[in-house]
């Protein structure tokens, strides 16, 4: 396993869903973090992941992943392919399942076994499950969109959990879960 990425910078940005943050090194995203109601939570979890970062106004690649993050949040669909991203120090499990996750479009979904199995990992859908809640870039690495059996939210580790993956998924056009019931007063 190589070193773990080392940020260098973050940055903290306003969202019509609250704060967001992000940190960079010189090659690319180290870690996103979902919105929350102040600057002041956000900053401080971003920090507990990278105590060594400095504010900074980020480079030009990043302040692009910025841009695509707040478009993201006000709902607009949004690709994050070709988001810079180091992963350095991540094992060749998670990079597998992190890069099959990234190939899902705006509003597609798959279940953890079925990511599993598209990373070359058929049969892991549990440890795909535990390499996703690891995930350091989410919506970059789009770990709301993966599933659980039977189109079940399934867990989120992200503030807000199981609520804020299905809030997501909703502002994707996604409905997540069972049918709605049928019509009581029609007997078809």
């Amino acid at each position: 396993m190589s070193a773990a990425a080392s940020t260098t910078g973050y940055h903290v940005f306003e969202t019509v869903r609250g704060f967001m943050a992000v940190g960079w090194s010189d090659r690319g995203l180290t870690r996103v973090c979902l919105a929350e109601r102040d600057r002041g939570s956000v900053e401080r979890r971003c920090l507990r992941f990278d105590p060594g970062a400095a504010a900074q106004t980020p480079p030009p690649a990043i302040a692009a992943v910025v841009d695509l993050l707040r478009r993201y949040v006000a709902g607009e669909p949004v690709d994050f392919s070709s988001a810079p991203t180091d992963l350095a120090g991540i094992d060749s499990f998670r990079l597998a399942i992190y890069e099959a996750a990234r190939q899902l479009g705006y509003g597609e979904t798959v279940t953890y076994g079925e990511l599993a199995r598209r990373a070359g990992h058929d049969g892991l859908a549990r440890e795909t499950g535990a390499a996703l809640g690891a995930n350091p870039l989410p919506i970059v690495i789009p770990c709301h969109r993966i599933l659980a059996a039977g189109n079940r939210i399934g867990g989120f580790s992200a503030p807000g959990g199981s609520v804020t993956k299905a809030g997501m998924l909703a502002m994707e056009g996604v409905r997540v879960g069972p049918p709605p019931p049928a019509q009581g007063s029609l007997a078809f």
